[in-house]
């Protein structure tokens, strides 16, 4: 509450009132206590005095030793006062309220003191006896100007007290009742007073929230007027600034956002202070916060920590090729120093040539498997042909078996030259896929019994699985034949006398899974992601025959019927391939 500048002037004005009012309360309550006790010092005066003229006689003897108790409480009675007559000496000689016998020398009290040497004695304590808060005064009883006692007259305050209280309580309710009427003025003038710096308040609230058309009309013409006109001033120049800012912001945010390159900005402790969407992709940090946490921690590379830190200290940094990780991306990292805007401060760009590199290897994979698959043969043709000519030609049996040879190598020659016609026409486009419903049974069942004698050959069984209700497919059979051809031949080339091919088809809401599953050797988890390459074969293939584009082959003719196809499998333990065709209606 105290926080507003309203209830600070208000609570001040009444805190201020309520200060006076309760001093003004203390004085009156003292000015007419004393003036109480002076009326009764006077009144206690008089009535001593008349009680020890009237006790002389008695306390000298002359009038033959009346009881002094019995006229102590006769005089007290008259005054409602208690009375007692001391001697000279201090013992109580007469007592109007309690059993002198039973009461103490007063010699020495004040009072009595003070009347034994200035004639009167006045004192205000507690009564033990009495239990009550007493004013007693003493005066010296006198026989023909000798001393012969001490009378004492004492009244309790009670009613001093009571008069002091209703008083004071007077003076409380005059000053609550100036508290209220102060309190609800100063509110009053404390409101006229905040409004306008509440209002203002607002208004800058809103303003710090983002809202940059606030503004505030002057209501007054004070200080605070003057200050409303300098903050819609203000106002003004800052939402000129801001959009300008915003503007420059989001054509930066966009080209970070949509960038090809990464991008990553760190300050002078060494945090990220930037880093943008391909940077996060490349540095495998999710979309988890990373922003203010230091760079190696998010880098985990040596060697971009490396040229990171040879930026920030300064040093001339080269352009480098980092693969992040064992399996990538391949990046070029460029490190520039930020030095002029913030000390310390770098910035890394990270172009991502993991797809060039990628092209590089498939490229040199590619002229490296083609010039072997097209050594071999040639090779054996250049020594057919050599032997044929150093005398073998006029041998006919002979030349006729060296004949049949060429004729198988010109064969596989013209096969690889066949199919890296149709891969190449496939990739392209150029080959129209025939789609029509089709009945799953049709595409795989052909395919399986033109392969099953060399299955048996090789000592390989071949079951065929295909539940009932499979839909139809909507497919070129004559392609997808190709592909589980395609399966189901290297199935049988890469599994051991013995073994088992299962070849089934799964029903699904949009797609049919046909799946190869063999009992064989098995794929490498090194090989297995690349075996629909071109070209590509695992070291156990090449000893056997094949051009090694069937899977690229078989890839291309699935993807060309928008359907998925891949392999699962451990070395040792078969091998499972898939794919999907879409089911007929659902293209």
């Amino acid at each position: 509450m105290f926080r507003s500048i309203r209830w600070r002037i208000a609570v001040s004005y009444i805190a201020l009132i309520l200060l006076a009012m309760l001093a003004l309360a203390a004085y009156a309550s003292g000015l007419v206590r004393r003036a109480y006790i002076a009326n009764l010092q006077v009144e206690l005066a008089r009535q001593a005095s008349l009680v020890g003229e009237t006790l002389e006689g008695p306390l000298s003897g002359s009038l033959g030793g009346q009881d002094i108790d019995v006229l102590a409480k006769h005089y007290a009675a008259l005054l409602d006062a208690r009375v007692t007559v001391i001697g000279v000496d201090g013992i109580v000689l007469g007592e109007s309220h309690e059993d002198r016998r039973q009461m103490d020398n007063h010699l020495l009290r004040p009072e009595v003191q003070d009347a034994l040497a200035q004639g009167q004695g006045v004192s205000i304590r507690y009564s033990n006896t009495l239990r009550a808060s007493l004013m007693y005064l003493a005066i010296p009883a006198r026989f023909d100007g000798q001393l012969v006692g001490i009378v004492r007259v004492a009244l309790p305050l009670d009613q001093i007290e009571a008069n002091v209280t209703r008083l004071r309580l007077t003076i409380l309710g005059a000053a609550a009742v100036a508290a209220v009427a102060a309190a609800l003025l100063a509110i009053y003038i404390a409101e006229r007073t905040a409004r306008p710096i509440r209002l203002l308040t607002h208004v800058v609230e809103r303003l710090s929230d983002g809202d940059l058309t606030a503004r505030l009309l002057p209501v007054t013409q004070d200080e605070v007027a003057t200050l409303t006109r300098a903050f819609n001033k203000m106002a003004d120049r800052l939402r000129g600034m801001v959009d300008g800012l915003a503007d420059e912001r989001s054509r930066l945010a966009a080209v970070l956002q949509h960038m090809a390159d990464g991008v990553v900005i760190t300050d002078g402790d060494g945090c990220l202070r930037l880093i943008n969407p391909a940077a996060r992709r490349m540095l495998e940090t999710g979309e988890r916060a990373v922003l203010g946490l230091p760079f190696a921690q998010v880098a985990r590379h040596y060697r971009l920590i490396e040229l990171w830190q040879q930026c920030r200290a300064g040093e001339q940094v080269p352009v480098e090729l980092v693969e992040v990780g064992r399996s990538g991306p391949f990046v070029q990292a460029i490190v520039t120093s930020l030095q002029d805007a913030e000390p310390g401060s770098c910035m890394l760009i990270l172009q991502d040539l993991t797809r060039v590199r990628q092209l590089e290897t498939v490229r040199r994979d590619f002229v490296s498997n083609i010039s072997h698959e097209l050594r071999t043969p040639l090779a054996s043709l250049k020594a057919l042909v050599d032997t044929l000519r150093d005398g073998a030609l006029e041998d006919g049996p002979a030349a006729r078996r060296f004949l049949d040879t060429m004729e198988s190598e010109v064969d596989a020659l013209t096969q690889m030259v066949q199919e890296l016609l149709e891969l190449s026409r496939i990739e392209s486009g150029q080959v129209p896929f025939h789609l029509a419903p089709t009945p799953i049974s049709e595409v795989v069942l052909p395919a399986v019994e033109r392969l099953r004698p060399q299955a048996e050959r090789a000592g390989v069984e071949i079951r065929i699985e295909i539940p009932a209700g499979v839909p139809w497919v909507l497919a070129d059979g004559e392609r997808v034949r190709q592909v589980v051809t395609n399966l189901v031949h290297n199935a049988i080339k890469f599994t051991p006398s013995g073994g088992s091919i299962q070849v089934s088809a799964e029903p699904g809401e949009y797609e049919v899974l046909v799946l190869v599953q063999d009992t064989g050797v098995g794929i490498s988890a090194e090989d297995l992601p690349r075996i629909f390459e071109r070209f590509y074969k695992v070291d156990r293939a090449r000893s056997g025959g094949g051009t090694g584009l069937g899977l690229s082959i078989a890839k291309h003719i699935v993807q060309g019927h928008g359907g998925r196809i891949w392999a699962e499998s451990t070395a040792g333990q078969g091998s499972t391939f898939y794919f999907t065709l879409p089911v007929a209606g659902e293209m």
